[in-house]
């Protein structure tokens, strides 16, 4: 899919320049897009059936990137469920090994998954980063953007991870929000506030932070707005409540985003609709990802997403 002119004429428009990458601190890998769900909101259309998948070549191209690459902190993990690639392990062992941070993106219910039984102590014992999608702390409406049965097996897995030092103890816990519909997340304070007093009330559970983040007008959830008619209003409501304040703490800018074949996108959305980055074609050309610097980002309209209202990235909220 060919880059959309919109966004980049409305920056201008605005007065701020092209987006540009900094130097690289993250890197961020989808592993595979199997997931024992299918969330209507999924950006990258992971599920039970699918089948792709990195293989054994890259991710040793992913540690070597790494270790040549100082300048990076972090090797975040995603998918699909990216428990459920056999390399997943092996990444998060190769990459605490040299120092860097790790990052699991889990959807929780894998917790319980048959063969994951052990998953969330391997986590713990590496001193793995938790990021968890929790998109409300009530049943009803957990359930019917991601499934029956989901809410009670996703409290089991928070449980679980509580009783193992994350939320409440040394190991970082955060939840991910997002909206049922086609509208702006609330603020993120507020909302962690009440999450925090309702999972604690409740279930007993504790969490660090929680991450708010717009439904992207891609995919599933493109399609969706479609059905029903809503799609150019959400459009239309990203556009009009574009944030300047959030252009410089883009995720875009300082994340490199590698697919599950090892091709590079500027972040995970431009990999969901194949829009690949002019910094370099694959993984496998690059030795330090601070050679990456000052290329220019790839945009499309979907970019008004992460900068509307206080700004939307997988680190949550972009400005106050």
């Amino acid at each position: 899919m060919a880059t959309d002119p919109v966004f980049a004429a409305h920056l201008a428009r605005q007065g701020l320049p092209q987006l540009r990458r900094a130097a690289a601190t993250t890197l961020q890998v989808n592993v595979g897009l199997r997931c024992d769900l299918a969330c209507h909101h999924c950006h990258v259309e992971a599920g039970p059936k699918r089948r792709e998948a990195m293989d054994e070549a890259l991710a040793q191209q992913i540690l070597t990137v790494l270790e040549a690459s100082p300048g990076v902190s972090t090797l975040d993990l995603t998918g699909g469920a990216p428990e459920l690639s056999p390399w997943f392990r092996t990444l998060v062992k190769g990459a605490r090994a040299c120092g860097k941070r790790v990052i699991d993106r889990c959807n929780l219910t894998i917790l319980s998954r048959p063969g994951q039984e052990d998953t969330a102590a391997f986590l713990a014992e590496q001193g793995v980063e938790v990021v968890a999608s929790l998109p409300c702390y009530t049943k009803k409406n957990v359930e019917a953007q991601r499934g029956r049965f989901v809410f009670d097996r996703s409290l089991a897995g928070l449980q679980c991870l509580n009783a193992l030092g994350y939320g409440a103890g040394s190991l970082a816990l955060d939840l991910v929000y997002n909206p049922q519909g086609n509208a702006l997340p609330p603020d993120q304070v507020e909302l962690e506030a009440r999450y925090r007093a309702e999972l604690r009330e409740r279930f007993g559970v504790e969490f660090r932070h929680l991450l708010t983040i717009t439904n992207m007008p891609i995919k599933r959830f493109a399609r969706q707005l479609e059905r029903e008619g809503q799609l150019e209003a959400y459009l239309s409501l990203l556009v009009n409540h574009f944030n300047p304040d959030t252009v410089e703490a883009l995720m875009c800018r300082s994340t490199l985003s590698v697919g599950f074949d090892g091709r590079l996108y500027d972040c995970d959305f431009n990999q969901a609709l194949e829009i690949p980055t002019s910094a370099a074609a694959s993984l496998y050309e690059v030795g330090d990802l601070a050679e990456l610097s000052g290329r220019r980002i790839a945009t499309g309209r979907h970019c008004f997403g992460c900068t509307a209202g206080a700004g939307s990235s997988c680190g949550g909220a972009l400005a106050a």
